[in-house]
């Protein structure tokens, strides 16, 4: 009885050390939004230089907090690097 409680400690121990592991090693999301003064606002993964400076970048959570009207527009997620200018994509 006492290996048995012994391997089961042990078993524990490992699974805690591994889960640990595991969580030291995931990174943090790094999801943002990025508004242009056109009120054209999408959701990006990476931190792009965007030509001139009128693009301004929030947390993620940001849009939860939103109200979106006429003056201020979600644009779908778009495949590939760019932006928004004028309710249209350019790509990079």
């Amino acid at each position: 009885m006492k290996h048995l409680k012994t391997a089961l400690s042990a078993a524990a121990m490992a699974l805690l050390m591994g889960t640990g592991a595991l969580v030291a090693t995931t990174g943090a999301a790094s999801a943002r939004m990025v508004c242009n003064n056109d009120g054209d606002c999408w959701h990006t993964e990476r931190n792009y230089s965007y030509p001139d400076r009128s693009y301004r970048r929030y947390n993620d959570d940001w849009y939860f907090h939103q109200t979106w009207n006429d003056q201020r527009h979600y644009r779908d997620y778009h495949e590939g690097r760019g932006y928004y200018k004028g309710g249209l994509w350019i790509g990079f």
